[in-house]
């Protein structure tokens, strides 16, 4: 998805829901470069006034509501503060959970070192929980989706590297190395003169799905994160079998809802 070309899933006269797409800040960052809110102002040039809700961290894609007017930001942020907004994520982790679900209770707080990342601390951390249910076991890699109940920042990326299953790619919090097919393809082969380019390269984490009133809301996977999850599926050695529930594949690749226990 071209980040000129932002995908508006869902609008009424509240809220405009968007696929964000990895790699844009939702606000201005150090960086300089246009953020979300400056990508969507010239997407929408009668629309100058678009205001935040929530937030996605720069490096993960996925669905995000937008307020249209201040009394719908102040509306739907509390539907955010008051945890009555179901959200379900999808990561791709390293290792294989011990389990099929869990749910991980550990309280977070920012870093005492680095201001920049959060860390577990059951002293002074603020109560954060996430629930968790394996997708699809691919190996040396798995498809997790997850439901944080609590909304702390970076939580599913500090969750996760605590209870010992780091997202596959996250320069944060654990490797940043990109998938490749050669890694788990069998036989993998190049012409002679062609470099092998990642399947994926950047933060392994998607918003996929929202609930907030009666309003169910999703987001196509991204593009490189739909082929990677294909490609994981088609060349593991179980083939579709990795996934827990086969249906899911195809519910994952049509944008629709997951069959889901947590």
């Amino acid at each position: 998805m071209a980040k000129d070309n932002i995908e508006i899933i869902y609008e009424d006269q509240q809220i405009i829901a968007i696929n964000k797409p990895a790699g844009i800040s939702v606000t201005a960052d150090r960086t300089g470069k246009m953020n979300l809110i400056d990508f969507l102002q010239i997407k929408r040039k009668e629309e100058q006034d678009l205001k935040i809700v929530h937030r996605l961290d720069k490096g993960t894609s996925g669905i995000m509501i937008l307020a249209k007017n201040t009394d719908a930001q102040r509306k739907f942020s509390e539907y955010f503060e008051k945890g009555q907004v179901r959200k379900t994520y999808l990561a791709i982790i390293t290792g294989l959970p011990s389990e099929k679900t869990g749910m991980i209770d550990a309280p977070i707080m920012q870093g005492k070192k680095n201001s920049q990342i959060m860390e577990v601390d059951f002293k002074k951390g603020k109560d954060a929980q996430t629930k968790w249910e394996l997708l699809a076991n691919f190996g040396n890699i798995s498809l997790i989706a997850a439901r944080p109940i609590t909304g702390r920042t970076h939580q599913i990326r500090i969750h996760f590297q605590y209870a010992g299953m780091p997202l596959a790619i996250d320069p944060l919090y654990g490797q940043n190395q990109a998938i490749m097919l050669s890694s788990f393809k069998a036989n993998y082969k190049l012409g002679k003169y062609e470099e092998e380019k990642p399947l994926i390269d950047r933060l392994t984490l998607c918003a996929y799905q929202l609930e907030i009133e009666n309003l169910h809301l999703i987001a196509p996977l991204e593009k490189k994160f739909k082929a990677t999850i294909k490609m994981l599926t088609k060349y593991n050695p179980n083939g579709l079998d990795a996934f827990v529930e086969k249906d899911n594949l195809n519910r994952l690749l049509d944008s629709q809802p997951l069959l889901l226990q947590i």
